[in-house]
Formats: structure tokens, C-alpha cells, sequence
């Protein structure tokens, strides 16, 4: 039999101002020098953080349908361990529980179960002897609830008061006057969560002293004493888990965008022997050393997502680790975060879906059923879940199993190294969780990470733009002595056609450019008006002109794909949505993926760096009305015939960008072109800097699209073909997974580490890993001729003959 003094402090209804009261209570209480253990009735995880500042010691829950009614009285033990009192909060009115169980899990409930005495906080700003009646409804409701006292709360003149005091039969415990300065912002059902407030200890402070100074302190101190013993066990976390050696590093989110956790999730990890090492998503660059599993809880991501996506660094960190098999868990706000895009702000693309806001609240009690095994569950295993947000999929998430089965709906992701759904979960109630996510943790690889420990991201969330991987091209690989696979220009030298044409631009440049003759040669080449084409610096101006062409709600970039789209539209000040397509399905395109509210998406065909093809009634499937589709060609004249290429396509909507810069060997002339629909490619004109074109690259341009050029062009085409076959088998013998490419280079799994042991045998081939969607494993390999190659096969059978076997 143990003595602890507590109580619970409850209402007739929400909004009476319970959470103010408790949790100046508590800090009223720590102030006289008590020991304080704050709980929460129910599942929320706001109030507890206020708790938390009130105590100094971990909020909790008290929630039988989370973790079952025999097991609420043992976690206030066990959470109250070494506390003088312990003030447990009530949930919405005293009686209010799940719908259809005749108050189940309600604070009436929680209170018969620990045999605490109530105290009711009752809103007086309204009422006067009514109050009585309603006080003594609650009292003799439930005859094996004890309701003890009543803090009149808003109470306004004398004489009012002492009308409510005459007509309450109850202790009158403190007479609370109004203080708008005291007033917590709401958001959804509760407070703004404590974590996300400037100046959150001052204000507790404040509500502390206003709650001392007109609540009888002594009076519920008597009420607490007087609660009977309880005679039940702690609940003891070291109980419920195997322990692992070796102490495995878990690193769990926290900061001001994930707030939600129960506390008995990482006591119940610390159990198991791992070490609980938390970070910011919001300023941390990296995740803690020695990282070897993850866990996302909950919270309100949607406030931050430019902080989030400007934190590009972790979120790339995450994205190759979690996809590379690291034990992940996500609850709500972690799937959140695990996903292509919320609202249109990328996210870290693990999970192949979006999410938007929506109007509707989601807020059940569910009773979820595992869909199969997993990271954390067995088939048919059942647990008890609440889930509570205001986003919604946009549809479903592609190329995982489901989690849960809810209702008869399948919800939820899940592997064997990851789970991720909306649904929280008390590991408490259901310890087994815990216990196989810590068997996993102890069972993985730490995360090796490439940024210094406590770096941070600047103050306004976004890192400086040269450091962004985005920005990394083909050319930064190349240097003195290197065989040159990195970069895509074509390896043979130019036509003497070319050479002239050149050679008369420079000597045409005294005068300023005039584009006319370029514009009607590329209108002949595709049988389309000259006011639908523009003449551009290469594919890299049309991307920057495209993305100043308006105020794009909802830009899409289709990864893995050529950065620079992506890169300008993050520089114009845009959040990009990102589509990751899945190395398991070739990359292929699927214009499902697409959010249906994305007014302009960008994809390259072929794509760099994948080499895919997509097929022109699959991108044409991407336009809409009030949509514009970019198609990047770049490399279409390296596709033998340009199979699938759009640039006839005469339909509004759709932008195609062709570049003669790598087919033609002229990257520093900067040739290109966009075609489209008049009055789009006029809009991109105005936008367009004077002169921006020069003469060399006009007569380079009317020179690449003669017949015979074109001709040329195709000849071209086909010996990179017959190239491309040979390089694909001599790998593929090699045992190295190459992609299938209809381009001038070829994707392939060379594994982590190979790239750099290549360079330093005097090979370059272009990192994959600067572009969403693609971990260290993967690079680049631009086509070259077979005598060229046989350095690339002398190197990489180096390379593995010293990998260890």
C-alpha cells in the first residue's frame, strides 16, 4: 500500500478553463517547494508539455483506451515515482468518454481508477445560481466518483460570486478572476503545444502566481492527502523489453515542429539499453553520430515547411538513410515528414504521396489491426490508436505494404525497416513494439553522417544556395588526368559545318544578335510558326524564364531528373512539391503521382540522369486545364528516330525545351530552345534578357537544323546506341545493376564508396546522389566509345579486386 496525494481536476464541459487551473496548480504547487507529477486524462500531448514546464518532470497520460484499465493506476505510480502530489488534468466535461461506451476512458473513468478525488473547475462568467445545480449534477452523477471541491474560474463582480458560493453545496477551493494576459492561443482542440511558445516559462510563471494567489493551496492539500492508498505496482519499462547491448543510438525528433511524444516510448527504449538522442529537423544539418534507428512522433510539421524543406541537408540524410533500410517509426506529424510533399513544400520524399491541409479534423479512437509482418507488428496483432490531424493524402502511397487495417480500411505503410502511419500509439499498452524496435535497432548499422555535429541551419531555415547538392553538375567531377565519364557531351569532335558556322558567328559579332533566321529554321524543323519558338542560353535560361513566367501555386519537379528546374524555382522563392519516381518500377513515369492541383510540373525525356524514355501519351496524360507540362529534351536528339519526343505537339499547356549543347559538343556556346503555344512563348520573351543569345549560338543553331545536319544528327544517334550496348553488357558481367537507358549515358549501382575509389585510379563518372531521389550507390556514366571504356572496366576490376570479399 503506497500514499500519494493527488487529484483530479475536472469540468463539466470543455472550455472551462481546466488547463489553465491545472497547470497553475502545479507551478503553484512547485513553488512551495513540492515535488510535483503532472498527468493528463486521455491521449493529448499538448497539455502534458505545459505540465511539463509547470513541474519540471515529464508530462503523462492517463488513458485506459490506449493502454488498457489495469494499467492507468500502475503508470501514475510509476510516472508520480518521488513526487510530494500528483495532479492529474482532467479531458473535456467529467463524464465525457469514447462515443457508444458509456464513458469509457473519460476522466470519471481514470478517476474511479486510481480513486482520486475530483475537484471541479466550473466557468462562472455566464451564470450565477445555476452553477449550483450543475455542481451538484456532477457530484451525485456517479456515486463512486468523489467530488470533493470546485474552483470557480472567470469570476467576475462580488455580488455574482456570492450568489454561485450561496448555491454550491461544495467546498468553494478558489475564486480565479479573469486575466486575458494569461490566455493560450488554440489551435485544433487544445493549446498551441508548449514547445512552439517564445517566453513559455515566464507565462507559466505568471499563470502560477495568478492561480496561487486566488486558490486556497492548503484546502488541496487536504483534498490530495485524503486520497485513500493505492495498492498496485509501479509500472516498471525494464520489465517489458529484452535488453541489447552496446548501447544503439535511436535519434528522435523533437524542436518546435515535433512536439508529440508520450514519455514512456523512450523509457521503455532506454530500458532496452539504447541510447535516446534527440535533434531538431528544423536546425539540426545532421543526424546524431552513431544513428542507428529513427523515430518521427508528432506534432504540427505544417507550421514549418519552409524551415523543414529548407533544411535540405538532413533532408536528403534522412531520405538516403531511411530508403537504405535504417529502422524507422513515424507517427502523424513523422509521416508527415516522410513524404514527397505537405502543401506543396517538399518533404523528404521516402514515401511516394502528398498531403494538403484539409477543413475536417480528424479525431478517432481506433482499434487498429496489423495488415502483416513488419518492422513493429505480426500479422493479425491488435492494438489500440488515437489519431488526431487536420491533413489528408492526396492519394494513395505507392510501393509499400499498409501498417493497419481500421474499420475495414488499410492505412499506413510498412517494411521491414520502416512503419509510418497517422495512428499514435501508447508502446506502453503495447510493449511489444517497443521490444522489436529495439531488437532492430541493435541489429543495424549506424548512419554515417557527412556534416560536422551541431552545425545548424541559419535562423530563417534555409542554407546558402551554393551549398546546395542541386547545384552539382558533371563538370565538378572532371579534373587534370581524369578519363572524362562524368560529363554528357558527346565525345567526338565537330563537323567542319559546325566549325564554319562558329567561326562566322564571331566574325557576324560586331553587330548585336538578331535570333529571326534561328527561329525560322527551328520553326521548319518541327512544321510550327516562328511565334512559337524562343531562343534560349541553353535548357538552363528557359527553366529561369518558365518559373518567372507567374506566381506558381503548386510547381511539381518529376525526380530523378536534371536539377536546374528545381534549383530555379527554389531561387525565384517557390516551394517545389517533388515526384519521386521508384527505382523498383525502372523509374518510369506514372502521372497519377502528380498532385491534381499542380499548375506546373517539370520532367526530363530521356531523363537525366536515369536514361528513361517515358512514352509521349503518358506526359501528355500530365496536361490540365490551367496547368503548364515542361518537357526537358535535351537529350531527345540522342534517342535514334526522337521516339516520344512532343516537340510537333501544338497543344496549350505544353512547353518543350531542346538544347543542342551535348549532341553537337558546344556546352560553352549555349545553344537552346523552347516550343510552345504563341502566347506562352511570348510570355517567356518579355521576360527574357535583351541579347541573351549570341550570334555564334544563332548560327550554330540554323546549322544544326539543316537536313543534312539533322541527318547527321541520327547517325549520331545510333552510334551511341551500338556504344551504349557494349558499355551495359561489360557491366552487367561485372555483376553491377545498370539501368536501361535511350540515352547518351547510362544509370548504374556501382555501390557506396566505388565512385570515389574509381577517381583515385584516374576515372571520373558523375555522382547520382545530388539528385532526389538517389543515394551514394548509384552514378552517372556517360557513353563513350569502346576503346574509351576499356579504362572504365581496368579501374572498377581494380577497384573490387580490394574490396573485401
Amino acid at each position: 500500500m503506497v500514499t500519494l496525494p493527488r487529484l483530479v481536476v475536472a469540468a463539466p464541459s470543455t472550455g472551462q478553463g481546466k488547463t489553465t487551473i491545472a497547470t497553475g496548480l502545479m507551478g503553484a504547487l512547485r513553488a512551495r517547494g513540492l515535488t510535483v507529477s503532472g498527468h493528463k486524462v486521455g491521449p493529448d500531448y499538448i497539455d502534458p508539455g505545459y505540465h511539463s514546464i509547470a513541474t519540471g518532470r515529464p508530462g503523462r497520460n492517463l488513458d485506459p483506451h490506449l493502454v488498457g484499465e489495469d494499467l492507468v493506476a500502475p503508470l501514475l505510480r510509476h510516472g508520480a515515482h518521488g513526487a510530494d502530489i500528483a495532479v492529474i488534468e482532467g479531458v473535456m466535461g467529467l463524464h465525457d468518454g469514447r462515443l457508444g461506451t458509456d464513458g469509457f476512458a473519460s476522466t470519471a473513468h481514470v478517476a474511479r481508477l486510481t480513486r482520486s478525488p475530483v475537484v471541479l473547475v466550473v466557468d462562472i462568467a455566464r451564470m450565477s445560481r445555476s452553477i449550483g445545480a450543475v455542481v451538484a449534477g456532477m457530484a451525485a452523477y456517479d456515486p463512486s466518483i468523489d467530488v470533493v471541491g470546485v474552483i470557480l474560474n472567470r469570476a467576475g463582480s462580488a455580488r455574482n460570486v456570492a450568489e454561485v458560493e450561496r448555491s454550491v453545496r461544495l467546498p468553494v477551493l478558489g475564486v480565479v478572476p479573469p486575466d486575458d494576459s494569461l490566455s493560450s492561443p488554440s489551435r485544433h482542440l487544445g493549446l498551441v503545444p508548449a514547445a512552439e511558445r517564445d517566453g513559455i516559462e515566464r507565462l507559466v510563471e505568471r499563470l502560477s502566481d495568478h492561480v496561487a494567489a486566488h486558490v486556497d493551496l492548503e484546502a488541496i492539500l487536504q483534498v490530495a492527502r485524503a486520497a485513500p492508498d493505492l495498492d498496485v505496482d509501479p509500472w516498471d519499462p525494464a520489465a517489458q523489453v529484452r535488453v541489447v547491448g552496446g548501447e544503439p543510438v535511436v535519434a528522435v525528433a523533437g524542436g518546435r515542429a515535433f512536439t508529440f511524444e508520450y514519455a514512456e516510448t523512450t523509457e521503455l527504449l532506454q530500458a532496452a539499453g539504447c541510447r535516446v538522442v534527440r535533434f531538431d529537423p528544423l536546425r539540426d544539418r545532421s543526424l546524431p553520430g552513431g544513428t542507428r534507428a529513427l523515430y518521427l512522433g508528432g506534432g504540427f510539421p505544417e507550421l514549418y515547411l519552409r524551415q523543414l524543406a529548407g533544411n535540405r541537408s538532413l533532408v536528403r540524410e534522412i531520405r538516403e538513410a531511411v530508403t537504405a533500410g535504417l529502422p524507422t517509426v513515424a507517427e502523424c506529424a513523422g509521416l508527415l515528414y516522410l513524404l514527397d510533399a505537405v502543401d506543396g513544400a517538399a518533404m523528404t520524399g521516402v514515401l511516394s504521396a502528398s498531403a494538403v491541409m484539409s477543413e475536417r479534423l480528424t479525431l478517432r479512437y481506433p482499434l487498429a489491426r496489423a495488415a502483416g509482418d513488419n518492422l513493429l507488428t505480426r500479422a493479425g496483432e491488435e492494438v489500440t490508436a488515437h489519431e488526431f490531424h487536420r491533413t489528408a493524402l492526396t492519394g494513395p502511397v505507392r510501393g509499400h505494404a499498409s501498417a493497419w487495417e481500421v474499420d475495414g480500411e488499410l492505412v499506413g505503410v510498412a517494411s521491414p525497416t520502416l512503419h509510418a502511419s497517422y495512428l499514435h500509439v501508447h508502446w506502453a499498452g503495447h510493449p511489444h513494439l517497443a521490444d522489436r524496435f529495439a531488437q532492430a535497432v541493435a541489429a543495424a548499422s549506424p548512419v554515417a553522417s557527412c556534416h560536422q555535429p551541431g552545425a545548424v541551419v541559419p535562423a530563417d531555415g534555409v542554407e546558402a544556395l551554393p551549398e546546395l547538392p542541386l547545384l552539382h553538375h558533371g563538370d565538378r567531377e572532371v579534373g587534370a588526368g581524369l578519363v572524362d565519364f562524368a560529363v554528357n557531351v558527346h565525345s567526338e569532335s565537330r563537323p567542319p559545318w559546325l566549325e564554319e558556322a562558329l567561326a562566322a558567328g564571331v566574325r557576324a559579332s560586331t553587330a548585336y544578335p538578331d535570333p529571326t533566321s534561328a527561329r525560322a529554321a527551328v520553326a521548319r524543323r518541327y512544321a510550327r510558326r516562328a511565334d512559337e519558338v524562343l531562343l534560349t542560353a541553353g535548357a538552363s535560361e528557359a527553366f529561369e524564364l518558365v518559373v518567372r513566367l507567374k506566381a506558381w501555386r503548386r510547381p511539381v519537379v518529376i525526380h530523378p531528373q536534371f536539377t536546374e528546374p528545381h534549383a530555379a524555382l527554389e531561387r525565384a522563392g517557390h516551394q517545389v512539391t517533388s515526384v519521386l519516381l521508384r527505382a523498383e518500377e525502372g523509374f518510369r513515369l506514372d502521372p497519377e503521382q502528380v498532385p491534381e492541383d499542380a499548375d506546373l510540373v517539370f520532367i526530363g525525356n530521356p531523363t537525366n540522369p536515369t536514361g528513361v524514355l517515358h512514352r509521349s501519351d503518358a506526359i501528355e496524360r500530365l496536361r490540365r486545364p490551367k496547368r503548364l507540362v515542361v518537357v526537358d529534351e535535351a537529350f531527345m536528339d540522342t534517342v535514334a528516330g526522337e521516339r516520344e519526343s512532343l516537340a510537333h505537339d501544338r497543344r496549350r499547356g505544353l512547353l518543350v525545351v531542346r538544347s543542342l549543347t551535348k549532341h553537337w559538343s558546344i556546352p560553352g556556346i549555349r545553344a537552346g530552345y523552347v516550343l510552345g503555344n504563341g502566347r506562352t512563348i511570348a510570355g517567356l520573351a518579355a521576360r527574357q534578357v535583351p541579347w541573351s543569345v549570341s550570334t555564334p549560338a544563332i548560327h550554330a543553331t540554323v546549322a544544326c537544323l539543316t537536313p543534312r545536319a539533322v541527318a547527321e544528327a541520327g547517325e549520331r544517334a545510333l552510334r551511341i546506341a551500338e556504344w551504349r550496348a557494349v558499355l551495359v553488357t561489360r557491366l552487367r558481367e561485372r555483376g553491377v545493376e545498370v539501368l536501361d537507358s535511350e540515352s547518351s549515358f547510362v544509370l548504374a549501382r556501382l555501390g557506396p564508396g566505388t565512385r570515389e575509389a574509381l577517381r583515385r585510379r584516374g576515372v571520373a563518372v558523375r555522382r547520382a546522389d545530388t539528385f532526389p531521389g538517389l543515394d551514394p550507390s548509384w552514378a552517372r556514366i556517360a557513353v563513350r566509345p569502346p576503346g574509351t571504356c576499356a579504362e572504365l572496366y581496368d579501374a572498377l576490376d581494380a577497384v573490387r579486386a580490394l574490396a573485401p570479399a
